[in-house]
């Protein structure tokens, strides 16, 4: 799929793959309210989270499984990608998908949330998200990034 704005695939790709910031997704309640939530994902032409099997998130899946998301920077220059696709959720008894988040986000699963959200008696599933639209920004170009002295 190709992406509107002024990123091409592979340039989506690299910076999805790159970025160690939350994602954004956006979807319904089963009372059609809008709902927001951020998460730790990876990318491999889909974005891939995890959660707690009893997030709401689930349960709102479970009624409506399209879905918005967004990643983007928090600083300037702004970029990023947003699209919107179907998520899908499955069971992660081995709970795979959050060690590999955690590895990408905390550099390993040895530390103090690892052992939290590892704990024998959590259960945790995997969120996919399949694309069905992306769209890129990057003002870089008329958004210079703050030099170091005026960064606090």
């Amino acid at each position: 799929m190709d992406p509107s704005g002024p990123w091409d695939r592979d340039r989506v790709d690299e910076f999805l793959a790159a970025a160690r910031i939350p994602v954004r997704i956006g979807c319904r309640t089963p009372k059609g309210a809008p709902w927001i939530v951020s998460l730790w994902f990876s990318w491999d032409g889909a974005v891939h989270c995890a959660t707690s099997a009893s997030a709401d998130l689930v349960d709102f899946l479970a009624h409506d499984d399209h879905v918005s998301f967004e990643v983007s920077t928090n600083d300037p220059p702004y970029k990023g990608v947003r699209g919107r696709g179907r998520a899908t959720v499955s069971v992660d008894e081995e709970k795979a998908v959050l060690r590999s988040l955690l590895d990408r986000y905390l550099g390993g699963v040895d530390n103090e949330l690892g052992e939290q959200l590892l704990r024998p008696g959590r259960e945790e599933v995997h969120i996919r998200i399949e694309p069905e639209r992306l769209h890129t920004w990057d003002y870089s170009s008329r958004m210079p990034s703050p030099s170091p002295s005026k960064q606090g």
